[in-house]
């Protein structure tokens, strides 16, 4: 399927991928298109949006990965894992008659994006990493750093909630066992630049978004070899944006600059005051960054 650069009508197209399992994709908007990876883990791609009215100017392909959204549940439910998703987005490409292209991934899905460079780093024309985990390439930050970036917020609620919350999460994975669901919850005005009806509307449905089994095997025992991702992803000639919020933990700025690092055009921006979903938090700012990248690689 070669498909057209200019549609302003939304719509829901389908393609079988590599095993058989049949996957779903939303177009909106006109221009070149953008291929969108959602984050969640393992989230349906409806929580992107339009990502602040970046369709204005782009058609975005906003995949739903499988077992989520529109996607069908696999066969095979080991294919959860994020390695076994790179041939999906491959397929994908294929499908859409594109020998290169341009692919916006966020969060979790930062992860997918840099296997799939390193495995098919001819195929990217430009990237963007949109406040990516980097677990592909075993970059973390550690809890005092995280800690240290959310006790800015401190001062005021529902901040200062979210922040023994947030400290409760982090203390519980540092002692190897699994945070209570409520402390999370709690936590999540920290994700957001702002805490306002649109942010708690938006974090409200992420529990009925996210697939919790696919989820969960995303980043399973042997999804992941970072010395050899890191090795494949000096090969990688395309430009890299990753892009962090000021006020995001995961990643804080520094470490997005590390990930940057990584490859050979790789650079960061910081938005100011923005989150983990920045285009919620100053959507006019941040599809003016995404649109000048995509352009000029700038």
């Amino acid at each position: 399927m070669s498909i057209s650069p200019h549609s302003a009508t939304p719509s829901t197209c389908t393609f079988t991928t590599y095993d058989g399992t049949e996957l779903a994709y939303h177009v909106q908007g006109e221009g070149e298109p953008l291929v969108c990876l959602p984050g969640g883990a393992m989230r349906a791609s409806a929580y992107l949006g339009d990502l602040g009215g970046l369709s204005a100017g782009r058609r975005l392909i906003l995949l739903d990965l499988r077992g989520t959204g529109d996607s069908a549940i696999p066969a095979d439910r080991s294919t959860y894992r994020v390695d076994h998703q790179v041939a999906d987005v491959e397929a994908l490409r294929m499908h859409l008659g594109l020998e290169t292209m341009d692919v916006l991934a966020h969060s979790a899905a930062g992860n997918l994006a840099q296997l799939y460079a390193a495995a098919h780093p001819r195929r990217l024309r430009r990237l963007v990493l949109l406040t990516p985990t980097c677990w592909a390439v075993d970059l973390t930050e550690t809890p005092e750093v995280r800690l240290a970036e959310v006790r800015r917020r401190a001062g005021g609620e529902p901040y200062d909630t979210a922040i023994a919350a947030y400290e409760r999460a982090l203390a519980a994975l540092a002692a190897g066992t699994t945070p209570d669901d409520a402390d999370w919850t709690a936590a999540m005005p920290l994700a957001y630049g702002r805490w306002d009806e649109a942010a708690r509307a938006h974090a409200a449905l992420s529990p009925v978004q996210k697939n919790a089994e696919a989820a969960a095997a995303f980043a399973g025992a042997g999804a992941f070899d970072p010395p050899a991702t890191r090795a494949a992803l000096r090969g990688v000639e395309a430009e890299v944006l990753v892009f962090a919020g000021e006020l995001d933990s995961n990643p804080g700025p520094a470490l997005a600059a590390r990930l940057a690092a990584l490859f050979p055009r790789g650079m960061t921006t910081v938005q100011p005051a923005g989150g983990h979903f920045p285009w919620l938090d100053d959507a006019p700012w941040f599809t003016t960054r995404i649109e000048r990248f995509l352009a000029t690689g700038a």
